[in-house]
């Protein structure tokens, strides 16, 4: 049998976000969940309450809304693809399909710095996405984190320090 197709969520962004934060994407729990970084365990909510105050104990509509308050975008590198399970490493990448960044940055022109949660968000975006979009894009910054996934033990302490 084969693997079903998944697929992400739109971004959570207003046309003033200044910061994307991008991951692969979503997990099996936030695909159930339909929310960004829905499993109880990954750090990602607990380090946006830390630096903009969206706590993991408010409604995931209130963390939302403080995001894109602070100007903070976040989406996935990946529009869909078969992947059994939640780790990166299982993607097949023969069946990626990536979503258009060259629409985003335009429908958001004031992003200037791109953050990736983990390493999958960073080398499918270098690979698939930059190669195709415009110069007009040659200002933006990129920064690797650590992943906030519940896959590795990390200390949010380390997170926070990048910002």
């Amino acid at each position: 049998m084969t693997t079903p197709i998944i697929e992400s969520f739109s971004p959570i962004a207003r046309t003033d976000a200044t910061v994307l934060i991008l991951g692969s994407m979503p997990s099996e729990t936030s695909l159930l969940k339909q929310e960004y970084y829905g499993h109880p365990r990954n750090a990602f909510w607990p380090i946006m309450g830390e630096l903009f105050s969206a706590l993991p104990e408010l409604s995931y509509r209130q963390r939302k809304i403080i995001l894109m308050q602070a100007r903070v975008a976040v989406w996935d590198v990946l529009k869909a693809c078969r992947r059994p399970g939640s780790m990166d490493s299982e993607i097949d990448m023969s069946s990626i399909e990536t979503n258009n960044f060259t629409d985003f940055f335009e429908r958001h022109p004031l992003i200037k710095t791109v953050f990736f949660n983990g390493g999958k968000a960073e080398k499918v975006y270098h690979k698939f996405i930059a190669p195709g979009l415009s110069n007009q894009c040659n200002y933006l910054r990129y920064q690797r984190l650590p992943s906030t996934s519940p896959a590795y033990a990390l200390c949010v302490s380390l997170v926070v320090a990048y910002f």
